[in-house]
């Protein structure tokens, strides 16, 4: 009977330290994750800044997995770099080892203070309507909780055959590889290096396991912890699966390493471990700073190599036209901010597939050779789909942000709208080209020369369209609408030049026909470019308020 009650003490122990630690990590990324998000989103190219901003980050939220997965989110949204994500990742590995510095604090009996620290925490959070005293709360019970769960676990390992139970099973795994896999198992399993760092240390500390196994279970976890940001990228883009992979990649190598040295200088560093004095708990804790600490030195200077090393892992998709977003991922809703960035850079996206579409159909116009054609339709397909796709995001992510965020969401709808509409009048250059070709008529050279002029201005603006978005900077508006000017009089001059040539028998009605449906076409493509332009000015998509005197189209 006691040994049951031993058992049950040993479950609800891990069960509360986990709680405890998720609870306190929840509210520590409540009070301090809007400021860390910030922070990681204005990192240099510098890679020891990298791996500063990552450790501070995970040491004051005490989560390298959130800290994973931020970094996934920029990474995808484009605002960072893999080699940049990379540092923040060397960072949060050495952010987490605090929590075992922490744990190893129980040694120190404090499980009476911590049950009033709990007691207080969750007086605190009985506080609604201050947000502050609430988390505050949140912070101060988990950490109590995470102490009551550690005494629990230590009270079952009071009763020898619990004990000895462990420590036959430990016995059993006595080989270095299987204590490495067991580690990785149970931290996948907890989804929490923390939770395994923490229930090691107590093992370690009470005689269930041997300090020599404690080593190879703690580097096993490390590899473990990567199960939390491999799962935050399945179905993701091929940048967020880079960053998972490169989280893995990194973890393995300083794991391999640890593994050859501990197995072969195992009595040394054992020996080392005991001279300092310390008792086990600290022991550990210290060990696994110096594995994270150690990995990252040696891997750092290698940066460059391993981030070709993952791309040439997860290469690009090959089909770039397939229906699927380039950067959304709809995990991202948890994280608004990051969310809203992620949407601006598929927009890009969807507005560099409208722009090579437009390039695309007007060649065809041109030359006729139909090597375009299916690729065109492809990409049209793809542009309908990611509108589709980012409108049912925005949906869901409007009611999520407020302030300037809540504006550029309300701006993207329009935007949107106006690149799926660019889209049309390129599939309208394609289907005008082929029944020209379908009836064997072409434009004469001067015809010709005279639609380049103004595909060649259309051109032009689609640049500062894209720039002025992707920069939110309005310093090239007004030739953006100067542009815009042009294209309205180089509509009414081609039309003019165009019924000069049918008055003198140059050109005929029907190919009259498809000149002005595509200079009326480029005609509105312009409009829709200055549309995109001005968003961000007027971020309502009102254009009633607009204080220039040009037209805009919401079609």
């Amino acid at each position: 009977m006691q040994i049951f009650q031993s058992i049950l003490a040993l479950l609800a122990g891990v069960g509360v330290f986990v709680i405890g630690m998720n609870m306190m990590s929840d509210a520590l990324q409540k009070v301090a994750g809007p400021g860390m998000k910030k922070l990681i989103g204005k990192i240099t190219n510098n890679r020891f800044a990298g791996v500063g901003i990552g450790a501070g980050v995970t040491a004051l939220i005490q989560s390298s997995a959130a800290t994973t997965v931020m970094a996934i989110g920029f990474v995808n949204a484009g605002a960072m770099t893999l080699a940049q994500a990379t540092s923040i990742i060397m960072g949060a590995n050495i952010g987490t080892t605090v929590t075992g510095l922490l744990v190893s604090l129980e040694s120190l009996n404090i499980s009476l203070y911590a049950s009033v620290l709990a007691f207080i925490g969750i007086m605190m959070t009985f506080v609604k309507k201050n947000d502050r005293i609430h988390n505050i709360g949140g912070i101060l019970a988990g950490l109590g909780l995470l102490f009551i769960g550690l005494k629990l676990v230590g009270q079952a390992f009071d009763n020898e055959e619990v004990l000895n139970a462990f420590m036959n099973l430990f016995q059993a795994l006595d080989f270095p590889l299987l204590l490495v896999l067991f580690g990785i198992l149970l931290t996948a399993l907890m989804q929490s290096s923390s939770a395994m760092t923490g229930l090691v240390i107590m093992m370690a500390g009470s005689g269930a396991m041997t300090m020599g196994d404690a080593l190879f279970v703690i580097i096993g976890a490390n590899v473990g912890t990567c199960f939390t940001s491999l799962l935050a990228i399945i179905g993701s883009s091929t940048n967020a699966k880079r960053t998972g992979f490169m989280h893995l990649t990194f973890n393995l190598i300083g794991s391999v390493l640890f593994t050859i040295v501990v197995w072969i200088f195992s009595a040394q560093i054992q020996d080392l471990l005991e001279k300092t004095g310390w008792n086990p708990e600290f022991q550990i804790a210290v060990f696994h700073v110096v594995f994270n600490v150690v990995t990252t030195l040696i891997l750092l200077p290698f940066t460059k190599y391993l981030v070709k090393f993952v791309e040439h892992v997860v290469p690009d998709k090959p089909n770039e036209l397939a229906h699927t977003l380039k950067f959304i991922d709809r995990r991202e809703l948890r994280t608004p901010a990051i969310a809203v960035m992620q949407v601006k850079k598929e927009i890009e996206n969807m507005a560099n597939l409208a722009k090579e579409n437009l390039e695309k159909g007007f060649y065809e116009v041109c030359n006729q050779e139909g090597k375009y054609n299916l690729e065109i339709e492809k990409r049209e397909n793809a542009i309908d789909y990611i509108n589709a796709e980012v409108t049912d995001f925005l949906i869901k992510l409007s009611p999520l942000v407020t302030g300037s965020n809540l504006e550029q969401v309300g701006s993207y709808y329009h935007v949107i709208n106006d690149i799926e509409r660019i889209g049309d009048h390129a599939e309208n250059l394609l289907k005008d080209a082929q029944h020209m070709h379908e009836k064997g008529i072409k434009f004469s050279s001067v015809a010709e020369a005279e639609l380049k002029t103004m595909f060649d201005t259309v051109e032009q603006m689609f640049a500062i369209a894209i720039k002025t978005f992707d920069t939110s900077i309005d310093v090239d508006l007004k030739e953006l609408s100067d542009l815009e000017a042009k294209t309205d009089d180089l509509k009414h001059q081609l039309s003019i030049s165009h019924f000069e040539r049918l008055a003198q028998e140059n050109c005929t009605m029907e190919l009259g026909g498809y000149f002005t449906s595509i200079i009326s076409g480029l005609e509105r493509v312009g409009d829709h470019l200055v549309n995109i332009g001005y968003s961000i000015q007027d971020p309502t998509g009102n254009q009633n308020e607009r204080t220039d005197n040009y037209n805009f189209y919401w079609e």
